[in-house]
Parts: structure tokens; C-alpha cells; sequence
């Protein structure tokens, strides 16, 4: 997921984020609370297809919806947890991955990325918390991660190359 951030002189803040589906959002903070949200179809990047403008307590209690904070879904591929610059990140592992039948010391994870493993879980050796060096990363295992957002993309890295 890719978003960028672009400051609005005398309006506020813009945030653009390209989804999975190609679909595109883009929300505009105003300086004085209030949110826009637009959704581009994938099909045509260049034309809004929806807009809705939002107060603050509104664009409060949808973020809140929308990041589970309501109802959690039973089954998360990814989730993220935000804690000030430090992200909790779940990865599950693809069988073209790299990483697969490495262990995290082979990979050095922590010293190439600085995120480090904080649990991994795996249908054949089950729940793992903090899992040390001669863990071994297996297809379809779930790898989850504590790192800044930096080091998230530099670990992600590493599963799928097999290196930083």
C-alpha cells in the first residue's frame, strides 16, 4: 500500500492511497476539521467517481469502523496497529518468498531491517512467541513483526528476497 502525503497552503493536508483492487482514495484534511473523501476508479484515475465530506466526529467514528475498532473480522491477513512510529505488522509467508525454509538468524533479520520478530505462527509447529534465531520461516506461516514503518518495508524486503 502506497500513500503519499501532499501539504495544501491555507487548506490543509491531502492524502492520496492507491488499493489492492487499483482503485484509488484521496482525503483532503481541512484546516478547520472536516474531510473529504474521494474514490477514483481504477479504470479512470483522473475522474472522481464518489465524494463525501465529513465533520470531525464523523470522520472519527468511520475511521473507527473501518479499523475494527467496532467489530474485528475473524479471520486478518495483515493488520497493523499504530503506536506513535512503531508498527505491529502480520506477513504471511508465500510460497515464492525467499525466506522460506530460512531461519531468522540465517536471514538476520533484526541487524538488516531493525523490525524483529515478535511471534510466528505455523499450521506444522504451531504458535511461536519471540521466536529466536534458529526459528525456521515455512510456506504459509504468519510472521509477526514490531519495527518503525522504515524498517516494516526493509523486513518485507527480506522475506521476499531472501536478503535487505
Amino acid at each position: 500500500m502506497d500513500i503519499r502525503e501532499s501539504f495544501l497552503p491555507g487548506i490543509g493536508m491531502k492524502y492520496q492511497m492507491d488499493a489492492a483492487s487499483g482503485d484509488r482514495i484521496v482525503v483532503v484534511i481541512h484546516d478547520d476539521g472536516r474531510r473529504e473523501l474521494y474514490h477514483f476508479s481504477y479504470e479512470n484515475l483522473d475522474e472522481s467517481i464518489s465524494m463525501v465530506t465529513l465533520e470531525d466526529q464523523e470522520a472519527r467514528q468511520l475511521a473507527a469502523l473501518i479499523g475494527g475498532m467496532v467489530y474485528k473480522p475473524k479471520q486478518l491477513e495483515s493488520v497493523e496497529m499504530a503506536f506513535d512510529e512503531l508498527t505491529i505488522e502480520w506477513y504471511r509467508i508465500e510460497p515464492h518468498y525467499a525466506c522460506v525454509g530460512k531461519t531468522i538468524g540465517e536471514l538476520n533479520i533484526r541487524q538488516n531491517s531493525g523490525a524483529s520478530v515478535i511471534a510466528l505462527m505455523d499450521k506444522k509447529k504451531g504458535k511461536q512467541v519471540n521466536p529466536g534465531p534458529i526459528a525456521v520461516l515455512n510456506m504459509e506461516a504468519t510472521v509477526i513483526a514490531v519495527g518503525e514503518r522504515e524498517q516494516q518495508k526493509r523486513f518485507k524486503q527480506i522475506l521476499m528476497n531472501g536478503s535487505g
